[in-house]
């Protein structure tokens, strides 16, 4: 992830799009290619894998950005949240359940 990391911030340094990019904007973008992401799925589960990658590929960008631009570290981000996740959802009281972790101490 570094290489594409380094290759992103590149690409839009070469066209001076920082500018644009404070964390309101990038929330922004992120959401409505997420809508686009979603939009691939919208009327049945048969989906150009292609068009969907590329839509992925649109998200992360901005995530990306995101991070850099709040000056965090992704993988430790990703991380801290999945140790918040495993408490909220412990195997025992979630496995092969979709309920939400509200529900599960009940």
């Amino acid at each position: 992830m570094k290489r594409a990391v380094e290759e992103i911030l590149k690409f839009n340094e070469e066209r001076d799009w920082d500018q644009f990019h404070n964390p309101e904007n990038l929330a922004k973008s992120i959401s409505i290619e997420a809508g686009e992401l979603l939009e691939c799925l919208q009327w049945n589960n048969e989906y150009d894998k292609q068009h969907v990658c590329e839509e992925l590929a649109d998200v992360m960008n901005y995530c990306i950005l995101m991070a850099n631009k709040l000056g965090v570290d992704m993988e430790e981000i990703l991380l801290m949240k999945l140790e918040q996740n495993k408490k909220k959802y412990p195997v025992e009281k979630c496995k092969a359940s979709s309920k939400k972790y509200t529900e599960l101490i009940k």
